[in-house]
């Protein structure tokens, strides 16, 4: 069976793409909060707390849209 990791990687590399399937897919109330232009890579290899080293899947960082009324 080929392994698909590499390929759902490679999709979710992408800005666009993780806003579009957050959106499509995600139905929470805090959503609209998501400043989705501060969307951000962050490296997801890393050493634990117990020194193991670790490469994690893609991982995003975003901060909220301060500009919504509270």
């Amino acid at each position: 069976m080929p392994d698909h990791d590499n390929s759902y990687k490679l999709l979710f590399l992408h800005q666009e793409m993780v806003r579009d399937l957050l959106v499509g897919f995600v139905q929470e109330p805090w959503l609209p909060e998501i400043g989705f232009s501060t969307l951000e890579k962050v490296n997801g290899s890393y050493v634990t707390d117990d020194l193991r080293s670790r490469d994690d899947d893609v991982i995003w960082r975003a901060g909220l849209d301060r500009t919504l009324p509270a």
